[in-house]
């Protein structure tokens, strides 16, 4: 029976209740003898086995990150009171290996005493002003040595077979029920670890079922820290109990030494910009750009270097801006800028690595060299800055043909421009460079992309597009199994047009299978395969990663403002739409997205603005079409509703676009006919059909239901 406040228990005063749990209510009271508040724990029935162990556990360790016992009762024990909140991640990689080193000692001492916690998890760990406290020592272990076999023996104080504590936090023999001791509280600190540098759960499935099967099985998705952070967590989660660290002393070493390694707590950041064209002839602009790019994606290849892309770093071309100001906006430490002249096979090549806080230059040379010498001006560019960082440059190996490679760079070039004549210009340099060189990866990957981009834009007919960017990108990947662009690009396609997502997860797995993660393999991963399964946080939290690495880029903006849209969290879904607009407001595609979070949140005029705005700007874009045929719809306008739906009919016929407009004004028979003719075109837009809110009146209905399983989409317990 819960106790009021004012109650006494023994000598204590009840103050507030702090919270309750299977095991018993959790009080928070005075005691008037020594003047100081405590936690009373109250075991729901006199003292259970379990309860009577915690209190003989506690009562054993003696630790300043360790909850202390101070009193028992006939059916409660007298705790520390603790003010503080529970751990949660993202931390800063320097402030979560100072809780981490706290957590390992506390540890350590009770495994000293032969005490394995088996229940550690963020929430049993408490943040405070002097650092972390662990808390409930009720599933604790208590083994005893047996000295005659120098061997650990387990009290058996629960049954064998059944198991105990927090499945997405449990090591494999733990979730198998077996016998633990002291590795399965290192696995459970690696998974703690994970989640602090993350914010996300290192096994984040469904049902608990599920979990379990994905510690038994999987691997978790790369961390996003410096590298020997990662191998530290890497090592901890382990399947087998030998492959870990073998006590938490060894665990707390690792990180004080990862601690003096990465003293400031984050990598270090640069951003490459394009290299300025001095030849007389203005068309080689595209050497400066790819020159540049090919050094920023040597340098993205680095362990522990922050790299931002292509799009962020080029949005300052032209710009007579100061350093340290392009350095604020793409947040980072270093810039890296230079020139390129040309003169028919003679380049002269200039760089300079620049200390954005105080402008110092790092390093700077001149190059003047043969074209043919290229790729090793950009090594050595490469290994200069690498050695000015103190980070590691992997070497490369590379036979390229010298024309073919140019003929890359102007397709490149062209079709970054996002304009038609652009991009039958790029195609055509692609099929050149392909021409030249029928065993060059990169021409294919080029080519792919190129393809792949008209698919996804609805530009051309999925039908038609789809098994040429398919094409293409096995044909690189047969040259260059380890591309992992290649790898992306075939999740997407399996995932949007093939609605495979065993297939697309396999390839998101090999995608992001590497120590630094690019922005594209995150916003694709976000995008195509955690949205369409529900698992919104997670797509968000994967979106903002690859914004933060392209602060400047549309794309990642939109990934962001899109799943927040569909988190349900409209509001800040606006706001990083109208933030994005600031930097380019022609961006149909985020004044799509901004359309939509006002469309749902009320703002319907608002959002009929927006709406008119993305279709002015692309009036192909049918998803943008639709949603302002509907806004129309709910503005109570019926006659321009009925015009804008016929026109987006008479040029796309059936779209999820029309199939959104009919859920709108209710036609739910012909709303399952546009749903149909999508699915025959492959619209691409059908990947998030489960996210539109438009249908979700119509998810009981039988014909949904039919249609979400010939779509491969999984309901329910997929949402993280």
């Amino acid at each position: 029976m819960p106790l009021s406040v004012g109650e006494k228990l023994g000598p204590y005063e009840i103050l507030a209740p702090i919270g309750a749990g299977g095991m018993g209510e959790v009080y928070r009271a005075h005691d008037p003898r020594l003047r100081r508040d405590v936690a009373i724990k109250i075991s729901a029935a006199q003292f259970t086995e379990r309860f009577e162990r915690e209190a003989r556990t506690i009562a054993a360790l003696n630790h300043p990150n360790i909850c202390t016992l101070y009193d028992v009762g006939p059916n409660y024990l007298i705790m520390e009171l603790i003010e503080g909140t529970p751990l949660q991640g993202p931390l800063p990689v320097a402030q979560a290996i100072r809780y981490g080193v706290q957590i390992c000692d506390a540890l350590d001492t009770a495994h000293r005493k032969n005490i394995t916690h088996r229940d550690l998890k963020p929430a049993n760990i408490l943040v405070t002003a002097s650092g972390v406290k662990l808390l409930d020592f009720g599933l604790a272990r208590v083994n005893s040595v047996v000295p005659a076999a120098d061997a650990t023996q387990t009290t058996p104080l629960t049954e064998a077979g059944i198991v105990f504590g927090t499945p997405a936090y449990m090591s494999p023999e733990q979730a198998k029920g077996e016998p633990v001791d002291a590795r399965s509280d290192i696995f459970s600190f690696g998974a703690v670890l994970y989640e602090m540098l993350s914010g996300r759960r290192a096994f984040a499935h469904g049902s608990s079922i599920e979990i379990l099967s994905a510690i038994l099985r999987d691997e978790p998705l790369p961390l996003d820290a410096p590298s020997n952070v990662s191998a530290i967590v890497t090592r901890c989660l382990r399947k087998r109990p030998e492959d870990r660290f073998r006590t938490m002393t060894e665990v707390r070493a690792a990180l004080e030494t990862a601690s003096i390694d990465n003293p400031a707590g984050k990598p270090s950041s640069i951003a490459v910009l394009p290299f300025t064209n001095i030849s007389a002839d203005k068309e080689n602009e595209y050497f400066g750009d790819g020159l540049a790019e090919e050094i920023l994606n040597l340098l993205a290849k680095i362990p522990g270097l922050k790299v931002i892309a292509r799009t962020s770093s080029f949005a300052f071309r032209g710009k007579e801006q100061d350093i340290t100001k392009i350095a604020e906006a793409l947040r980072v430490e270093h810039i890296l800028e230079g020139s390129v002249r040309r003169a028919g096979n003679r380049i002269r090549v200039t760089a300079e690595l620049i200390q954005a806080a105080d402008g110092a230059h790092l390093w700077a040379e001149r190059y003047d060299r043969e074209l043919t010498d290229v790729f090793a001006i950009q090594d050595e560019i490469g290994q200069a800055i690498s050695e000015a960082l103190k980070v590691r440059l992997a070497p490369r190996v590379q036979v390229v043909n010298i024309e073919a490679w140019q003929h890359c760079l102007k397709g490149e070039y062209y079709r970054l421009r996002f304009t038609p004549e652009g991009l039958h210009k790029a195609k055509e340099h692609f099929e050149q460079a392909i021409a030249i060189d029928r065993h060059y990866a990169h021409a294919y990957n080029r080519l792919a992309a190129y393809y792949y981009m008209l698919a996804i834009l609805n530009m051309r007919p999925a039908r038609e597009i789809v098994p040429l960017a398919k094409g293409a990108t096995e044909k690189a990947l047969a040259l260059e199994p380890a591309n992992l662009e290649s790898h992306s690009r075939l999740a997407n396609l399996a995932a949007v047009f093939d609605h495979d997502c065993r297939a697309a997860e396999n390839h998101h797995s090999l995608a992001m299978a590497t120590d630094v993660i690019s922005p594209t393999a995150r916003y694709s991963y976000a995008m195509y395969y955690l949205l369409p399964l529900g698992r919104t946080a997670e797509a968000v939290e994967q979106s903002r990663l690859g914004l933060d690495s392209d602060p400047l880029s549309m794309l990642f903006h939109l990934g962001v403002a899109l799943t927040l849209y569909f988190a349900n969290q409209y509001n800040e879904s606006i706001a990083c739409a109208r933030r994005a607009l600031e930097i380019d407001p022609n961006s149909y595609f985020i004044w799509h997205t901004l359309g939509e979070a006002q469309l749902a949140s009320g703002h319907t005029e608002d959002a009929i603005t927006s709406l008119k705005r993305s279709v002015e700007r692309a009036p192909w874009y049918t998803i943008a079409v639709g949603s302002l045929a509907s806004a129309y719809y709910l503005a109570g306008d019926h006659e321009r509703s009925r015009e804008c739906a016929r026109r987006l009919a008479l040029s796309h016929g059936h779209s999820v676009g029309m199939a959104r407009y009919y859920a709108t004004t209710g036609e739910v028979d012909t709303m399952f006919e546009a749903l149909e003719g999508a699915y025959e075109q492959s619209d691409v837009f059908l990947v998030w059909l489960q996210s539109w809110t438009s249908f979700d009146s119509y998810h009981a209905d039988r014909r949904f239901q039919s249609f979400l399983k010939r779509m491969n989409f999984v309901q329910g317990d997929g949402v993280s």
